[in-house]
């Protein structure tokens, strides 16, 4: 009986990973591709490594105000004083305390322990109160349903391991009218000094938004190397 039951559990076991991997492969193909990438690919797109938390003093490098204008980025985000807002793939919170000012409520998203941590260090240091740290996941956000104003991702959707389940969960956060800020290297642009795997074109962007229910509603060309693209449900 015992026997029986471990090959049962066994089994089960093995089906359940084989559907889930059918399920996965159905969207994401593998295949080499560039020597940096993952060799995972979605909509003829290779999904880029995740930026290690090693890498945190590069997102707090003093140039960056300048290469990517984040007051300007701001200002094209029009926060409100009752916004709740949902940085994801928070890093270290560059945006994070520059946004918490201006909003209800601030939601950093990041799945590394890390890099929560750095931002709870510096929120402690501020006193900062309307900063929730969350721990997200490969597949989900883990934010509250039906939740946030406004969604902002920069240079971080291009290294989303599944991006189809990432952009559902973050649907199921937004509010009806809310919308999701996707802040890319422009690929467009060879004078971007970033990696090919690192950037996006606003043609791939919208393509693999609307394939997950959004629309473009604007592209704010204002940037010095990013696109900030305004994507709204349709």
């Amino acid at each position: 009986m015992r026997r029986l039951l471990l090959l049962l559990i066994f089994f089960f076991l093995s089906f359940s990973c084989h559907s889930q991997n059918d399920n996965d492969n159905q969207a994401y193909s593998f295949k080499a591709g560039d020597r940096f990438g993952t060799g995972k690919w979605y909509m003829d797109r290779e999904i880029a490594h995740v930026m290690g938390y090693q890498g945190i003093n590069w997102l707090e490098r003093p140039e960056r105000e300048k290469e990517e204008n984040t007051n300007r980025l701001l200002k094209n985000m029009n926060i409100q004083g009752d916004d709740v807002i949902a940085d994801i793939g928070a890093g270290s919170g560059y945006h994070v305390f520059k946004m918490a000012p201006k909003a209800k409520e601030v939601y950093a998203v990041d799945i590394q322990a890390e890099m929560l941590q750095a931002i709870q260090d510096k929120k402690e240091e501020l006193g900062v109160l309307n900063i929730q740290l969350v721990k997200g996941s490969e597949r989900s956000v883990n934010l509250p349903e039906n939740k946030i104003d406004k969604v902002l991702m920069v240079d971080v959707y291009h290294e989303f391991s599944y991006p189809i389940e990432m952009i559902a969960s973050i649907k199921d956060a937004l509010k009806p009218q809310g919308e999701i800020y996707l802040i890319e290297y422009r690929a467009e642009d060879k004078t971007v000094p970033i990696k090919e795997l690192h950037k996006m074109s606003e043609a791939q962007a919208v393509k693999e938004m609307n394939a997950a229910g959004f629309k473009l509603k604007e592209n704010i060309d204002n940037l010095p190397w990013q696109h900030c693209m305004v994507f709204i449900m349709e």
